[in-house]
């Protein structure tokens, strides 16, 4: 994609970005309303915003202007800093930090590498203004070992604390050695678009239920040489065995292939799957208006769920 083109392929010399923060809290409404109140910054969208207590994580999507939506995500870790401490809180998700993962994302007039410039910007001024160390990622991965998110979250918050004043391959890319008494560290990125998607088993919540969306997880994911760019865990939430997927190219993964394959897998073990839910937004090329996952899926209104639709009628700020 040049970087004059929208995500539809229209002409456009607008310059929006898109970041999605993730925050380590989701059962305190109030906090992490704050948290995205402190992001409100002039050029800058709100996009969507939930939260989920059984993986006690937040994630919100702005979008707009590179130098407002910086500002706008540096902001939003210095409040998730006040307000979180990793040393009280818990949750079925992995998180090194407070503000545990800030992706830049291309949407239109700019491109990959320019949002990695982005995110080096962001990763050092969280570090001056909030003495919050961090990690870069992905595209902007200064190390190989770093590139996959997994891997600079390795140990989570508790065991990096421990290791990056022990070993020096561990220490943040920016500030440290040590972390952030209670914020820890936080991953700041840039990347293409990631669709965050989960499926419910239809056998409830007990042991041998999660055992299978972790056996479902395993077999999927593509570091188990399952589906092309496609992440997975297997977890208990809201009282139920869930998948829980990444995909990070649904060009050659789209979602009815992954939809098909967790239900293909979950009935070879005799279950089927329930509903869907995809946590954020979408590109409107990964819409596919009459797939299964579509119907199965929790409240999914495309005018709401479709970043370029969202876009056009952006939230309110709480």
């Amino acid at each position: 994609m040049s970087n004059e083109e929208t995500l539809d392929g229209n002409r456009n010399t607008e310059k929006i970005v898109e970041c999605v923060p993730n925050f380590s809290e989701g059962a305190d409404r109030d906090k992490v309303e704050a948290i995205v109140r402190a992001m409100r910054v002039d050029g800058v969208h709100l996009l969507d915003y939930s939260l989920d207590a059984d993986h006690n994580r937040s994630v919100v999507t702005i979008a707009g202007s590179p130098e407002a939506v910086v500002e706008a995500a540096v902001r939003g870790a210095g409040k998730a800093a006040e307000l979180i401490d990793l040393t009280r809180q818990s949750g079925v998700h992995p998180r090194i930090g407070a503000a545990d993962v800030i992706p830049f994302v291309p949407v239109s007039g700019v491109s990959l590498v320019q949002c990695v410039l982005l995110a080096r910007q962001a990763g050092l001024a969280i570090w001056r203004r909030f003495g919050v160390p961090v990690y870069f990622y992905e595209a902007a991965a200064s190390r190989p070992d770093r590139v996959n998110l997994e891997d600079v979250r390795r140990g989570q918050f508790e065991g990096l604390q421990r290791e990056s004043v022990r070993d020096t391959r561990r220490q943040p890319d920016v500030g440290g050695p040590e972390l952030h008494a209670t914020a820890g560290a936080s991953a700041v990125g840039a990347r293409k678009f990631l669709i965050a998607y989960n499926i419910y088993l239809a056998s409830g919540g007990t042991a041998e239920a999660v055992s299978l969306a972790r056996s479902i997880a395993k077999e999927i994911r593509a570091s188990g040489g399952g589906l092309f760019g496609v992440k997975a865990m297997g977890v208990m939430a809201n009282g139920r065995a869930q998948v829980s997927m990444n995909i990070t190219d649904f060009h050659k993964t789209p979602m009815t292939r992954l939809h098909a394959a967790v239900a293909e897998i979950a009935a070879r073990h005799g279950v089927e799957i329930a509903e869907g839910e995809v946590i954020g937004l979408i590109p409107e090329q990964a819409y596919e208006p009459n797939a299964d996952w579509v119907r199965q899926t929790l409240q999914f209104d495309p005018e709401e769920k479709i970043l370029e639709r969202r876009l056009r009628h952006p939230l309110n700020w709480p």
